[in-house]
């Protein structure tokens, strides 16, 4: 599997971007998606994810109401429509992929089969 992120740029605070992961290859119908996202000397951290349905969705208590993951599987293609931006939120976003989607495991990385690039992110004060 293949995933391709883009629509990272530089956004004032208080605006919003939206996210796309396009993926390719070897995609199953019980592939969960998420984003993850890692600050300049942080570790990278869960930010969502989805099931493969969509019927299953979680966030990180930071951007929870301000953040929406959907997923296009026609297009096998996941969204982060990312608004309200804080400076907080500067970091490079990856998307990755996963079998079905756990309440145990949903914000583990090393639940997490394949990643894409990375999108970078900035959001200034």
């Amino acid at each position: 599997v293949q995933l391709q992120a883009s629509g990272g740029g530089l956004v004032q605070a208080g605006g919003s971007l939206r996210l796309s992961c396009a993926a390719s290859g070897r995609t199953s119908s019980s592939d969960a998606m998420g984003w993850f996202r890692q600050a300049p000397g942080k570790e990278r951290e869960f930010v969502a994810a989805i099931s493969w349905s969509g019927g299953s969705i979680y966030y990180a208590d930071s951007v929870k109401g301000r953040f929406t993951i959907s997923r296009d599987n026609a297009k096998n293609t996941v969204y982060l429509r990312m608004n309200s931006l804080k400076p907080e939120d500067t970091a490079v976003y990856y998307c990755a992929a996963r079998g079905p989607l756990y309440s145990s495991s949903y914000d583990r990385r090393g639940a997490y089969d394949y990643w894409g690039q990375g999108t970078l992110v900035t959001v200034s004060s």
